[in-house]
């Protein structure tokens, strides 16, 4: 299908990688082919995220990617919608020294229980001891000057790209006017041809780059339905409530899968 993709839509994928342009476009096509004035309909009015980072997410190979990780939707404020899952564009330190988390991540309840489960995953954190004066401690550490540990959500959203995360949202939009229930509905064509990509990369010699195949991350009721695609079935899925649940820090399955990332730990 050969359909003219409006102006916003055309400046959006410019943030994409050159190896997504064909397979994103394939996606829209078949988005067009359900709805065809969806596209239409968000460049009518405002949404998140704004400055053309719908599609910023896909700026890494696609042979890079290892895991799948979607989320329901964008943050509901401009300042924290980046284009990226759950990563809050709004926060810039993670620690506030002799204090624990930094205000901004406190605000972040997402982001906030997703660094607290790593906390505890890595054995940082007792399980039955996350609050404030805990965390005391760990920022102490986190911030001396001499400290290897991850300082920022910037550093943070980068440990994880470099692991191989394709960091998504069920639905790429959010709007104040329509439920993100179903906005995710519209995209469910754009992620089936996703998907599919990426299982083909599962079954070509770009396996030898990786060490595994990729699989499927799904936080939440919205992303959960993902799961009934019958592209999922192509994919090892790891399904989870989302991380604004306080019980997504105990959550064993999402400790066992990011234990071995280290993702609060840098380098230099």
């Amino acid at each position: 299908m050969n359909s003219s993709l409006p102006d916003y839509i055309e400046k959006s994928l410019t943030y994409a990688h050159l190896t997504w342009q064909t397979h994103l476009r394939a996606g829209l096509c078949e988005m067009l082919a359900e709805r065809p004035n969806y596209l239409l309909e968000i460049g009518q009015n405002p949404f998140l995220p704004t400055q053309y980072r719908l599609f910023a997410a896909f700026a890494q190979p696609v042979t890079s990617v290892r895991y799948v990780l979607l989320g329901e939707g964008p943050y509901p404020r401009a300042e924290s919608a980046t284009g990226f899952c759950f990563i809050d564009g709004a926060v810039n330190s993670l620690w506030q020294s002799e204090v624990g988390l930094s205000k901004p991540v406190n605000r972040a309840t997402s982001l906030r229980n997703f660094i607290k489960m790593l906390l505890v995953a890595e054995g940082i954190l007792n399980a039955g001891d996350t609050g404030g004066s805990a965390l005391k401690a760990v920022a102490t550490q986190a911030c001396a000057a001499n400290s290897h540990w991850t300082k920022t959500a910037a550093e943070l959203q980068e440990n994880l790209l470099a692991q191989g995360f394709l960091l998504l949202n069920a639905s790429l939009i959010f709007r104040n006017t329509v439920a993100p229930s179903l906005d995710a509905r519209a995209w469910l064509p754009f992620l089936r041809v996703v998907l599919r990509t990426l299982s083909a990369q599962n079954n070509t010699t770009s396996r030898s780059i990786r060490s595994e195949p990729v699989k499927l991350i799904l936080w939440g009721k919205i992303a959960e339905k993902i799961n009934d695609l019958p592209e999922a079935a192509n994919f090892l899925t790891l399904i989870s409530e989302h991380p604004y649940n306080l019980s997504f820090i105990n959550n064993p399955i999402m400790q066992g899968l990011f234990k071995q990332f280290h993702l609060l730990k840098r380098e230099s």
